[in-house]
């Protein structure tokens, strides 16, 4: 029996993968105590996610509610499947570099020390098994905003003909730059990941992901950019623009891109990566790119505000470089680009956003 563990299965990266791994064979072992619900509210609970994974995978899919912080209740999944355990998925984060600020123990305590729990029992109990964890590109914190940066109508983009044009590279700098502490909590959990893969020899990679997107996003204000934007513009709930005059470019990858980019890691493993995972020069946007097209696909205006202040440690312009990943596995293609993930959204939630509560 091959067993596959995916923390945060009831959002979206991890049920994503939850389903696609279940379709290929693995029984899959989830682990979500619906954390997002407390860190962003009631519209942003994961709940109605894992009900529809559990009835729609029955017999291939197992619900646990633990938290990834309690260390003995991971042990004691862990233990129970031992070397069936072929792959481990973490997704599971407290993923706002605004709520971090909130509560700094919390947040770390979820995205560092969850992490290291997850590393330590893999190594113990299924030390074969393949280790992949959802990063994030602010690991590089506000590095990117040093970047050449010309405004434009529409958007903020890099100069031509620096060698970032095609997007950022692996080989940026993490030092020296303001991280926020959510980005801080995350580098910590990354160079875990790196560190077990190199220090122990597992087979583990971190995916530094730009927008992670898609129709299953339980999208929230601080969290859940193209989700919660379609959502305010489906819904008529009122819309805020952070700064820089909402020309702030963010590179989106659909969370089915993503999975198959695990996929790819899980069938020819290496120890301790780093890949750059987002949508690239194929897939990115300004907001104000962004509400032009929520508001065509939609057929409604939405009402929003700029605010002037931006966020601290915000992105003026960010796209990925996926290169190195697609040297290391050439298969992996990308499929969808920003207008067909929004596309996909606005078809998938439109009726349930409109039966919810006001």
């Amino acid at each position: 029996m091959n067993i596959a563990i995916i923390t945060g299965s009831g959002g979206l990266i991890g049920s994503e993968a939850t389903a696609f791994f279940a379709k290929v064979g693995f029984q899959v072992i989830g682990i979500d105590n619906d954390m997002r619900g407390y860190f962003f509210g009631k519209e942003a609970s994961t709940l109605w996610n894992r009900q529809r994974l559990q009835e729609t995978l029955g017999e291939n899919y197992t619900d646990l509610s633990i938290d990834i912080r309690d260390y003995e209740a991971i042990s004691q999944v862990f233990n129970q499947y031992g070397s069936d355990i072929k792959l481990v998925i973490h997704t599971a984060a407290q993923p706002s570099h605004d709520w971090a600020a909130r509560e700094p123990h919390t947040d770390f305590s979820v995205n560092a020390n969850g992490t290291l729990n997850m590393l330590e029992a893999t190594r113990n109990f299924a030390p074969e098994a393949v280790f992949i964890f959802t990063s994030t590109n602010k690991v590089y914190g506000d590095t990117p905003n040093r970047l050449p940066l010309i405004e434009q109508e529409t958007r903020w983009e890099i100069d031509r003909n620096h060698t970032y044009n095609g997007g950022i590279r692996e080989d940026m700098s993490i030092d020296q730059t303001l991280h926020s502490l959510f980005g801080a909590s995350k580098v910590a959990a990354d160079v875990l990941v790196q560190e077990y893969g190199g220090y122990f020899g597992m087979k583990t990679a971190c995916f530094r992901g730009g927008c992670l997107t898609g129709p299953t996003h339980s999208g929230a204000e601080l969290h859940g950019f193209l989700a919660y934007l379609m959502k305010c513009t489906v819904t008529g709930k009122p819309y805020k623009v952070f700064g820089y005059n909402g020309k702030q470019v963010r590179d989106n990858i659909h969370s089915s891109d993503l999975i198959q980019m695990f996929y790819e890691f899980y069938k020819a493993p290496r120890s301790g990566e780093v890949y750059n995972s987002g949508g690239g020069r194929h897939s990115n946007c300004s907001m104000l790119e962004a509400i032009q097209i929520c508001e065509e696909i939609s057929g409604n205006k939405l009402n929003w505000t700029y605010v002037e202040q931006n966020r601290i440690g915000d992105h003026i312009w960010w796209i990925s470089d996926n290169g190195k990943f697609s040297s290391h596995y050439p298969n992996w293609k990308m499929k969808y680009n920003v207008q067909q993930i929004l596309q996909e959204i606005y078809g998938f939630n439109q009726e349930r956003w409109k039966e919810e509560p006001v």
